[in-house]
């Protein structure tokens, strides 16, 4: 259920029953050949799944992160720390007024961080906070682990179907060295923005990690409703 499909007396009916919802964060910033949005379409796609097996609400995906080491890719939108935070703690706080209490944050994008005022509201005991990098989880390190594989930048773990955009090279990128951008141009490390690895694996593949996640997430809410 999406807050988009919804009217506030929906809403309103939805929390005399739940009080969870599910806040989507990610980024807008390069991805070498993939969708500038690729940390949102993918947190997206996967809360879409979810919400077909757990009837849980679905706010507005918060595009924008902390991204400023890719500013130098056109397309790059990128906010502070202390301006991400600011805005994913008042989304909160303005949900909390309304009763919810329970949030699944769904991040798709590395340079974000749990605010430390959800960090302080969640040790007072007035919200639970689940936030979950869905690349980091248990089901794809397993399924990493499985496939002899890793999960990076741009790379293989990021290319869906669903957010990619034009045809990534077949050749196998060797590894940034991440320590070289430091005092350097990050594009001119990066090259394409891969951060290395195969760009592409077979769909197949892809979607099998997906079902995996998309199962964790599942059971993360439905283990968020009894707390």
């Amino acid at each position: 259920m999406r807050l988009q499909d919804l009217n506030w007396m929906d809403v309103e009916r939805y929390l005399e029953e739940d009080d969870r919802i599910i806040l989507i964060t990610g980024a807008t910033e390069q991805h070498a050949y993939l969708s500038l949005l690729t940390d949102i379409l993918i947190p997206s796609k996967i809360a879409l799944a979810v919400g077909e097996r757990e009837p849980v609400l679905i706010a507005p995906s918060l595009n924008f992160g902390v991204s400023e080491s890719f500013v130098d890719f056109p397309g790059t939108i990128t906010v502070s720390k202390a301006t991400f935070d600011a805005i994913l703690s008042e989304i909160v706080e303005s949900l909390m007024h309304q009763g919810f209490r329970r949030f699944f944050i769904l991040n798709g994008h590395g340079g974000n961080q749990q605010p430390a005022r959800l960090t302080d509201l969640q040790m007072d005991g007035e919200i639970w906070v689940d936030w979950y990098d869905w690349w980091h989880g248990e089901a794809a390190h397993q399924f990493c682990a499985h496939a002899g594989l890793e999960i990076d930048h741009a790379n293989w773990g990021e290319n869906f179907p669903f957010n990619r955009v034009a045809v990534s090279p077949e050749t196998l990128k060797a590894p940034v060295n991440l320590a070289l951008i430091d005092g350097s141009s990050p594009r001119d490390v990066l090259g394409d923005g891969n951060f290395g690895g195969p760009y592409q694996v077979d769909d197949a593949l892809m979607m099998a990690l997906f079902d995996k996640i998309v199962e964790e997430v599942v059971e993360r809410l439905r283990r968020l409703r009894n707390l």
